[in-house]
């Protein structure tokens, strides 16, 4: 039985409502619930999944939604009682708790908090881009977590932060770190003196805790949204701007910049700035090869990692590029990789102890074997993954593949070599992030252990303000489902994973490594080193696969 409850002008936070439907789904007789804001996208989701009435064809995006589907009427009835009654219980701890006022408009914020000068905005993205002009008119930077905002609010906000000399992060910004303090998903990582501007997402959060890792810290974190370099007409206003605040500021030393593969003539103005900016400063863009060889103080990374790397050796004394590479390929890794350097060709991330355990790994599939999986609950990270991947096997599908003929028809669904970001729009559309309900991720490990053509599993861990509390928890069971399904058919099932991630946060990252690690997994130091694993795992599934077709022996 299906039904709906539509309270009018009832305007939560996204967030908020995900942890709820995530509370809601857990109670007996309860087979799916959604709670979400009346957003065009929320209510077509709603409809498609059978809640279509009245009362839905008249909610807007400022009114609540919640939908639930139980056993019978009675189950109904108190699962949608019960999500009344955590939304009031949640929403007054959460008060008391941290000792705050909520306010529902930035007018109503910038009254109680005179002095703040970021607005932090998560409204539904009919609402954003006013909020956002409120804010930056009244003289605050603003951190815009709203997502489904228009090009040309984007591009009109962006000039007027300009105008002002204000930070406009967003829309679509997840995570920033400002003064040392973490702002949505972000981790808990030391202060220091490396500065990075990023799109934002796992990107941001994996050199942010490998700086951390590697004895430095990061003095601010700027995210600026997913169009601002992508983009020719947005032209990296954000980027830039943040590039030479940071310039300006005298706790930074080291700029890194990280980004998606930006428009050319962007990208030109953004190395500009970098040389003009007079500090050491790091490039990383994913997925493209490096475009020009380091200069002077310019140095280019060719992964995540390696961008951590260089700003740390930067931070630590490195006069020019060459020195600080010379410093990174060097460096000892405290998570267990001997060196940066790597040894094999066409893996560059595969050192000789990695290069064994594939070895050990892939020894042990059986001839049908032969698919390499990647279920991601970051974006950023899981592109990194996918450019790694194709690049050594070629033809790996996903809801993220730039080449139409390799986007999924299916995203649920994986096909040959898959890397799936499940944190898209696709699969969060009225439901929580996979960061922060894990569940749906943990169906999808038993389903791909349950595929015979699977030949090892890659995944991600991500940690910090906003995710799960257990994340690797929730995941372990999964994988030891997973490999119990594999030996009961008499196969064998590797899983490589990443923990984004540090001590400070929630989740503790020792403890959440140590979790995966008791449930079979190989837990690698970075994303990259866990892709370069899994790559060469499923490349020699491939190797033995072929032998053993063309006659030979295993």
């Amino acid at each position: 039985m299906k039904r709906i409850l539509v309270k009018k002008d009832s305007y939560f936070d996204s967030v908020f409502l995900m942890l709820i439907t995530r509370e809601l789904k857990g109670d007996p007789g309860v087979r799916d619930a959604i709670v979400a804001m009346g957003t065009p996208m929320n209510l077509e989701l709603l409809a498609g999944l059978g809640y279509a009435s009245p009362e839905l064809a008249a909610a807007g995006p400022g009114d609540l939604v919640i939908a639930v589907e139980a056993a019978d009427e009675k189950a109904v009835e108190a699962a949608i009682l019960a999500a009344i009654e955590l939304m009031k219980r949640k929403k007054t701890a959460s008060s008391s708790e941290s000792g705050t006022a909520r306010a529902g408009s930035v007018r109503a914020a910038a009254q109680a908090l005179p002095d703040a000068n970021v607005a932090v905005i998560s409204v539904p993205g009919a609402y954003a881009a006013r909020e956002a002009r409120l804010a930056l008119e009244r003289g605050q930077h603003v951190m815009l977590f709203s997502d489904n905002v228009s090009l040309e609010d984007e591009i009109a906000l962006k000039r007027l932060a300009v105008s002002k000399g204000l930070l406009m992060m967003g829309p679509d910004c997840g995570t920033a770190i400002i003064g040392g303090m973490p702002l949505c998903f972000a981790n808990v990582v030391r202060r220091g003196t490396v500065g990075i501007v990023a799109a934002s997402g796992t990107g941001l959060q994996e050199v942010c805790c490998l700086v951390d890792r590697y004895g430095s810290g990061v003095s601010q974190a700027i995210g600026t949204g997913g169009r601002d370099l992508k983009n020719a007409a947005v032209g990296g206003m954000t980027s830039l701007l943040a590039i030479e605040a940071l310039a300006r500021d005298p706790a930074t030393t080291v700029l890194v910049v990280i980004s998606k593969p930006p428009a050319p003539e962007v990208a030109a103005k953004v190395v500009e700035a970098l040389e003009r900016a007079g500090k050491p400063a790091v490039a990383h863009f994913l997925g493209m090869s490096v475009p020009k060889a380091d200069t002077g103080r310019l140095a280019w990374a060719a992964n995540l990692e390696e961008a951590a790397r260089l700003a740390v050796a930067f931070a630590n004394g490195a006069k020019d590029a060459a020195a600080a590479r010379m410093a990174a390929d060097s460096a000892s890794d405290p998570g267990g990789v001997a060196d940066a350097s790597g040894g094999v060709a066409g893996n560059p991330g595969l050192t000789a102890q990695m290069t064994a355990l594939a070895v050990r790994e892939a020894a042990r599939l059986g001839p049908g074997q032969l698919f390499l999986r990647g279920l991601y609950t970051g974006g950023t990270v899981a592109d990194e993954a996918l450019f790694l991947a194709d690049a050594a096997l070629g033809g790996v599908r996903s809801n993220n593949q730039t080449r139409k003929e390799l986007l999924l028809a299916d995203p649920r669904v994986s096909v040959g070599h898959t890397i799936v970001d499940l944190g898209d729009d696709f699969f969060t559309a009225g439901k929580p992030h996979p960061m922060i309900d894990p569940a749906p991720r943990d169906e999808r490990i038993r389903a791909e252990g349950a595929d015979a053509a699977t030949a090892v599993l890659l995944l991600d861990v991500v940690l910090g303000y906003g995710s799960h509390a257990d994340p690797a928890g929730a995941a372990s069971a999964a994988i030891a489902d997973a490999r119990k399904a594999a030996a009961a058919r008499g196969a064998y099932l590797p899983v490589v994973a990443s923990v984004v991630g540090t001590a400070g946060d929630p989740q503790d990252a020792a403890a959440q490594r140590a979790k995966l690690e008791a449930a079979g997994a190989l837990v690698m130091p970075s994303n990259y080193r866990a892709a370069s694993l899994a790559v060469e795992i499923a490349r020699l599934a491939i190797a033995r696969g072929r032998a053993n077709n063309n006659g030979g022996t295993k």
